[in-house]
């Protein structure tokens, strides 16, 4: 079903683009990344150069599928390079708006056959692929992070998806190594849904003086076997992440349980947003990460 699909554009090169366009690489598919931001575009290409050069480190890929892969990438800041594209992926900033336009301005420079995916991790997919002038063509394709590492990727239908559209996208998930679970076009699909309101619960449980930053996360690790505490892993999604992803689920939801903590509001309005700004619950400055509460 996905066989026609041979070139992948992604937009957007920070943590979630790069991963894209690196598991898509990997693949076997050459891959157009773009961002409006050249630095962003020098620092996402870094990060895939590092993460495959980890992979070979760890004997998982060869140097020779790395060089193939890095080779297949192109970069670019606008979206004349998406014409020769049967395939591009939304991963822009978890924003409505920003995302609203991104897929506008997109339309024009497609071929009438090319499909879209958005990578978003909470907002309508019915609404975005209104947006666009192909929703029978646009589906949620909710990649985890870290990319390369995480298995999952949600796979969401708009009302508008069509069903050939999302078999496509459910083969090209196999393709490139994942597996897909199909989730409703409902606030925050299913793994945010679950897995946010646990991270806002544990930042009102900081909030309310039940316990420090080092016996919250402390207590997760130990008690549940959890990797990575609640308050190091709203760190490592992004403080802003989580705060739109509450917001989207206390508007969609209109439900008293999913209202961000006040704390979490205030934390990303100081631009303590994790490890991407050196500064959330923990301060990332020095050797190992400090608490700061």
């Amino acid at each position: 079903m996905s066989e026609f699909i041979k070139k992948i554009g992604v937009i957007g090169a920070g943590q979630m683009g790069n991963g894209i366009a690196h598991v898509c690489a990997l693949s076997g598919f050459d891959v157009h990344l773009v961002d409006v931001a050249p630095e962003n575009l020098e620092k996402g290409m870094a990060a895939i150069d590092r993460n495959m050069d980890r992979q070979v480190k760890r004997e998982e890929i060869t140097q020779s599928d790395a060089d193939s892969a890095k080779a297949r990438i192109s970069t670019g800041s606008d979206y004349a390079g998406f014409g020769s594209c049967q395939l591009v992926v939304e991963a822009a900033t978890e924003n409505e708006a920003v995302k609203k336009q991104i897929l506008v301005d997109l339309c024009p420079h497609l071929s009438e056959e090319a499909l879209i995916a958005s990578n978003t991790s909470s907002i309508s997919i019915t609404r975005l692929g209104s947006y666009t002038d192909r929703p029978g063509k646009f589906v949620g394709m909710h990649f985890m992070n870290p990319v390369p590492r995480m298995e999952l990727v949600e796979l969401i239908r708009g009302i508008a998806t069509d069903e050939d559209t999302f078999a496509t996208f459910r083969d090209l998930t196999l393709r490139l190594g994942k597996t897909p679970v199909s989730a409703e076009d409902f606030p925050a699909f299913i793994v945010n849904r679950i897995l946010l309101p646990m991270v806002n619960e544990a930042i009102y449980t900081l909030y309310e003086g039940v316990g420090s930053v080092d016996s919250i996360d402390t207590a997760m690790k130990l008690g549940t076997h959890h990797p990575m505490g609640p308050l190091e892993l709203a760190d490592f999604i992004g403080l802003d992440i989580c705060l739109a992803v509450m917001q989207v689920l206390h508007e969609g939801l209109a439900d008293t349980k999913y209202r961000p903590c006040p704390l979490l509001t205030k934390y990303v309005e100081a631009g303590w947003l994790g490890r991407k700004s050196g500064r959330g619950f923990y301060d990332y400055t020095g050797d190992e990460p400090v608490p700061t509460r």
